[in-house]
């Protein structure tokens, strides 16, 4: 397995990855056929889950990677790793700003440009931004496989970061289409709309992947970008969200995060 995937061009390995990554979407927003609710605990656990794995990935798979590679190019690491990750939560926040979505919390706030578009959609552009950088850090993983002293152990990280943020994604593909049906929706627009949230990993995970193997000096630069555009959404979004409850139990949210810390630095480690 792992010899057919080096064979392949990086962009075709992104293809590989994301699409494990949009396959864990939507067998996530597939639940929407078995249950119609999800109990705020449960959601909260599921939300701090993938944050935790977030928050690993970050670092194990992007920064400190993004430090080697500067030093490699003889270039000041900090620094490097400094620029980008800015860049990268700079990214977020100006999408947060300009595209029009509404935000799982209980009051259901509505942000970006002004919008006529349903709230449905507006909930599927929500949980969309998240995606994003998601899809943006396996492609640059996979990429910096191509020019990696050791591309078997590079593409083996670059595979571990595919199957945390996959796993990761299941909970928000349920996290998407739940509330849709709660909403209203029937159960197949639902799916159709929860799965159709992790489209975007398998486009940004290309277009990163052919930046940074045609533009290799800025491959540490997208590796830390990939970072901060993750931990923005895990800050402003995930574990505020994940922190809504009407009773005292927010060890969910917290017990949630830390497993799925564990769970990214064990695949890390293990594979890279």
């Amino acid at each position: 397995m792992i010899d057919w995937i080096m064979s392949l061009d990086a962009w075709q390995q992104v293809l590989v990855g994301t699409g494990f990554t949009y396959f864990m979407t939507a067998l996530g927003a597939a639940l929407v056929f078995f249950f119609k609710n999800i109990k705020r605990d449960i959601l909260n656990l599921m939300l701090g889950f993938a944050s935790g794995i977030m928050i690993a990935a970050s670092f194990w798979s992007l920064l400190d990677p993004a430090i080697s590679r500067a030093e490699e190019n003889g270039d000041i690491p900090w620094l490097v790793v400094s620029v980008g990750f800015a860049l990268g939560g700079l990214f977020l926040y100006l999408a947060d700003k300009t595209i029009p979505h509404v935000h799982f919390g209980p009051n259901k706030e509505k942000e970006g440009l002004p919008s006529h578009l349903k709230r449905t959609i507006l909930l599927v552009f929500s949980i969309t931004l998240h995606n994003i950088p998601e899809g943006l850090a396996v492609g640059v993983a996979f990429g910096a496989a191509a020019s990696a002293p050791d591309p078997r152990a590079a593409v083996l990280a670059a595979i571990s970061v595919a199957i945390g943020i996959g796993i990761q994604n299941f909970p928000e593909g349920a996290a998407v289409s739940i509330p849709l049906r709660q909403e209203g929706l029937s159960r197949r627009k639902s799916f159709l709309y929860g799965q159709a949230s992790g489209i975007v990993e398998p486009i940004s995970g290309v277009i990163g992947a052919l930046l940074v193997t045609r533009v290799t000096p800025i491959l540490p630069y997208a590796l830390a970008f990939a970072a901060g555009a993750m931990i923005y959404v895990v800050v402003e979004e995930l574990i505020p969200e994940a922190q809504q409850t009407t009773s005292s139990k927010r060890h969910f949210a917290v017990f949630g995060t830390m497993l799925g810390f564990v769970v990214m630095m064990m695949l890390d480690v293990a594979l890279g």
